[in-house]
C-alpha cells in the first residue's frame, strides 16, 4: 500500500502536481501563530537516541503470546517476513518481541520459552519466535525498505539456568563472554529470603535494589560493574553484530534511569524508548535521569484517552497536563492506544483500552479506534501502531499515515486545540510540510477550514489538510526512478531524491 502511495507522493512532489480541491469557506482558517504547548521548559542536551523533529511512526510488531496466536495474525520471523513490504511500506520503527531465548525446558536450550520477558541466555538468538536465521532474514529485509529495527531490551531480570540463582553464560562475540552469579542479584530479592530457594540465606549477594523488584525471576544489580559491564556489551552487540537499529526498554522502573543512560551512550542507538509505567511526574524524573537520553512511552496519555473515548468526553484530550505534550516534552513521548501487557490479558483487565476483550468487529468499537489511532497520528511524539489495531485496520490507519507523512507531522510539531462542550474535539498540528485539521465527535465541526481538502472521514472524526503534498491519484504519470544504495530504498524524482518514505534525501544526487 505504502509503495504506492509513496511514490505518487514523490511524483508529486517532482511534477508540482496536486492542487487542492475547491473549498468552504467559514470561521476555521488556520491561525498564523500556534501555542507552542511542547516547548521543553529548560535547555536540553544533545540525546542519544531521540531523534530531532522526528517524522517516523512506529509498529509493535506482536501481542501477547503471538507466536501462537492466529486471532490477529500469527507473528513468528517468518511470519512477518511474509509481511514486510506492508510493513516497510508504512512503518518507520518496527517494535521485535525479545528475541533471546527464554526456553521452559532446561534440558533443551533450544526450547521455545513463550514470549521471551523471561529470558535465561541473552546470547542465544533461538526462541518461540523463531532461530537467528529468521530473524537476520527479517532485519535485512525491513532495511531494504528504510525501516528501522528496534529490540526489546530485557535487562532488570534475569531467568535461572537449573535452580534459583545458577545462569547460562552468555557470549557476545568480540564484545565478551560473561557468566553472572548470585553476588549479581539485588540483595532484595526474593532468592535470598524464601527457604525453599537454593541459595537462601546467602551472604554473597548485590546491592539494594535501584527500582522495582520483579518477582517472576531474579532482580539484576545494575550498580554493579560486572553487571554494566554486561549489559553494555549486550546492547552494543544488539546493534554492531544483530542488526538492530535501536531499542525498547523493558520494566525500566526496575533500576534507576542512570544506567539506561549509561548503556545508550555504549551502543549508541538511533532510536530508545523507555517502558516506565508511571504517572506523568515520575515519568519524566525518569526522562530527566537518562539525561534524555531515551524516550518514554506515553502511559499517563493512553489513560487519558481510554477515558475519553470510553465516555466520549473530549475534554481530556485538549493539552492533556496528565501526558508528556501537555508537560512540555512531547518530544520524548512514544503515544500509543494499547500494547502487549494491556491487550486481551486476563491478568490486567483494567489496563486494556476502552473495555477488557472489546470485540473490534463492534461498530462502536471500531470508531473509538479509529479516534484514538486519529489522534496520536495527527499529534506530536512519536506514535506506535499496535498490531491487531493495523491488521483490523489496514486501509483506515495506513490511509492516516500517509497524512501524516505527507503533511510532515514531527514528534515536536506544536498543536493548538480545544474540546466544545467534552463532547467533540478540534485541533489543529503544523508539520513540516502544512497543517491537519482534527475533528472528532459525534458533534465535531463539520465546517471545513478554508484552504483545505477533506483527507478522511469516517464515523466521528474527520481529518482536514492543508498544504502537504497532496492526495489525488495521478494517472499516466512517469514514475519516479528507483535505485538502492548502501541496502536502502532510494527515489529519483528529476534532479531530486527521495527515501522510501517519500522525505527529500538532502545532498543526494
Amino acid at each position: 500500500m505504502k509503495k504506492i502511495i509513496l511514490t505518487i507522493s514523490a511524483v508529486l512532489l517532482c511534477t508540482g502536481i496536486g492542487s487542492l480541491r475547491a473549498q468552504n469557506t467559514d470561521k476555521a482558517s488556520a491561525p498564523e501563530a500556534v501555542e507552542a504547548a511542547n516547548a521543553p521548559k529548560e535547555e536540553l542536551p544533545t540525546n542519544i537516541g531521540v531523534p530531532a523533529e522526528c517524522e517516523d511512526v512506529m509498529l509493535q510488531a506482536f501481542y501477547w503470546d503471538s507466536y501462537k496466536l492466529t486471532k490477529y495474525g500469527r507473528t513468528q520471523w517468518l511470519d512477518l517476513l511474509e509481511d514486510t513490504t506492508a510493513i516497510r511500506n508504512n512503518f518507520d520503527l518496527v517494535w521485535f518481541p525479545p528475541c533471546s531465548w527464554a526456553g521452559g525446558d532446561t534440558k533443551d536450550q533450544y526450547a521455545a520459552g513463550g514470549v521471551g520477558y523471561y529470558h535465561r541466555q541473552l546470547s542465544q538468538m533461538n526462541s518461540a519466535w523463531g532461530n537467528r536465521i529468521g530473524l537476520d532474514k527479517l532485519i535485512q529485509a525491513l532495511h531494504r525498505g528504510g525501516t528501522k529495527c528496534l529490540a526489546d531490551i530485557v535487562i532488570n531480570h534475569r531467568n535461572n539456568k537449573s535452580n534459583w540463582c545458577d545462569f547460562f553464560e552468555d557470549s557476545f562475540g568480540t564484545y565478551g563472554r560473561f557468566q553472572l552469579n548470585e553476588s549479581h542479584i539485588c540483595k532484595g530479592d526474593e532468592c535470598f529470603t524464601k527457604s525453599e530457594s537454593t541459595c537462601y540465606g546467602s551472604t554473597n549477594k548485590g546491592a539494594a535494589d535501584t527500582g522495582t523488584n520483579d518477582a517472576g525471576c531474579r532482580d539484576l544489580d545494575h550498580s554493579n560493574e560486572y553487571v554494566q559491564s554486561w549489559a553494555k556489551a549486550y546492547v552494543q552487540w544488539m546493534i554492531n553484530k544483530i542488526g538492530f537499529d535501536g531499542f525498547r526498554y523493558d520494566m525500566t522502573r526496575g533500576y534507576a534511569g542512570k544506567y539506561l543512560r549509561m548503556y545508550n551512550e555504549a551502543a549508541n542507538p538511533y532510536f530508545s524508548v523507555s517502558e516506565f509505567w508511571e504517572s506523568i511526574t515520575n515519568e519524566i524524573n525518569h526522562l530527566k535521569a537518562t539525561n534524555y537520553n531515551t524516550l518514554v512511552f506515553d502511559f499517563p496519555l493512553k489513560e487519558t484517552m481510554g477515558e475519553a473515548f470510553k465516555f466520549g468526553t473530549y475534554s481530556g484530550l485538549k493539552n492533556p497536563t496528565k501526558s508528556f505534550r501537555g508537560q512540555g516534552y512531547a518530544k520524548y513521548a512514544v503515544t500509543f492506544i494499547d500494547n502487549h501487557d494491556t491487550f486481551e490479558r486476563s491478568d490486567n483487565q483494567s489496563g486494556e483500552f476502552i473495555k477488557y476483550n472489546a470485540d473490534l468487529n463492534n461498530a462502536d468499537v471500531k470508531s473509538k479506534i479509529l479516534q484514538a489511532n486519529a489522534y496520536i497520528l495527527m499529534m506530536p511524539g512519536v506514535p506506535c501502531v499496535f498490531w491487531p489495531h493495523w491488521r483490523k485496520y489496514t486501509n483506515e490507519i495506513n490511509q492516516m499515515i500517509s497524512i501524516r507523512k505527507r503533511v510532515g507531522i514531527h514528534s515536536e510539531s506544536v498543536v493548538s486545540d480545544e474540546a466544545s462542550g467534552g463532547y467533540s474535539y478540534s485541533a489543529t498540528i503544523q508539520g513540516h510540510h502544512g497543517r491537519v485539521y482534527l475533528r472528532l465527535g459525534k458533534n465535531r465541526d463539520m465546517t471545513q477550514p478554508v484552504n483545505t481538502y477533506k483527507a478522511m472521514e469516517g464515523n466521528d472524526y474527520t481529518i482536514y489538510v492543508e498544504g502537504g503534498q497532496g492526495i489525488e491519484t495521478v494517472p499516466d504519470v512517469k514514475r519516479g526512478e528507483k535505485f538502492m544504495k548502501d541496502g536502502r530504498l532510494y527515489i529519483r524524482c528529476g534532479e531530486k531524491t527521495y527515501d522510501a518514505m517519500g522525505r527529500m534525501v538532502r545532498g543526494e544526487k
